[in-house]
């Protein structure tokens, strides 16, 4: 199945957080909180302005961004949690410069 999202909104997966805290400590399921990363699968082509014109998004197919916490709708799509929400839910987009990349 495929979803195109309308007007000002998008698809994002959640990127799953990590199962261990920094000091090796295993941190149960039920104890997790959901994380505010996720990643743009799917995006709407943008909203109108006043006079008409189409203003597309800031935000791309395969951009990592952050969220607020109680953002977007959730929903299944093909046995898989995603989140519907608006381009304006999202506090921002995570770049990975490279000078991360090499010490990576």
């Amino acid at each position: 199945m495929t979803f195109r999202p309308l007007h000002d909104r998008i698809l994002v997966r959640r990127v799953e957080a990590e199962e261990k805290t920094a000091g090796g400590i295993i941190i149960p399921d039920n104890a997790k909180e959901k994380p505010m990363e996720g990643e743009v699968i799917a995006a709407g082509p943008g909203t109108r302005d006043e006079s008409g014109q189409l203003q597309p998004l800031d935000v791309a197919i395969g951009d990592r961004i952050l969220f607020g916490k109680w953002s977007g709708t959730e929903i299944r799509l093909d046995g898989e949690d995603l989140l519907i929400m608006k381009e304006s839910d999202v506090l921002g987009v995570v770049e990975v410069n490279n000078t991360m990349k090499k010490a990576a």
